[in-house]
């Protein structure tokens, strides 16, 4: 029984030696590099770095970009059923054409909250 977990802890040990050994090489390679102000500055495409690192968004970027997600993955998870449907059909019935109905309308009403509450209005 033990065997068959070999291969699992040879694996683990492999990668915590790489990365042990990564983090020491690198450990002590960086510190005998020279350091200057210059090189310790931030680089932008050869510009030098006078305003703020990064510009503010607004929230309703943030909010669509969430909402993009969570829609882009729950149609992920329709498509497993869309491939054995008329398997599924044949055996159970119109039982699995009920759940998936669910499924689609819950995210009907998920989406029709969004609309109404404003977050797909880009004018505002």
């Amino acid at each position: 029984m033990i065997e068959n977990y070999l291969p699992v802890l040879l694996q683990v040990v492999l990668a915590g030696g790489f990365a042990g050994v990564t983090l020491l090489v690198s450990v002590l390679f960086g510190k005998s590099a020279k350091r200057t102000a210059i090189k310790d500055s931030s680089y932008e495409c050869g510009m030098l770095p006078l305003m703020e690192g990064q510009p503010r968004f607004s929230v309703k970027f943030y909010v669509v970009a969430m909402l993009f997600v969570l829609f882009d993955i729950e149609v992920v998870f329709l498509y497993p059923g869309a491939i054995i449907y008329k398997d599924y059909l044949a055996t159970f019935g119109l039982g699995i054409a009920w759940a998936a109905l669910g499924f689609i309308s819950i995210l009907g009403v998920a989406f029709l909250y969004a609309w109404r509450k404003g977050v797909l209005d880009w004018k505002n």
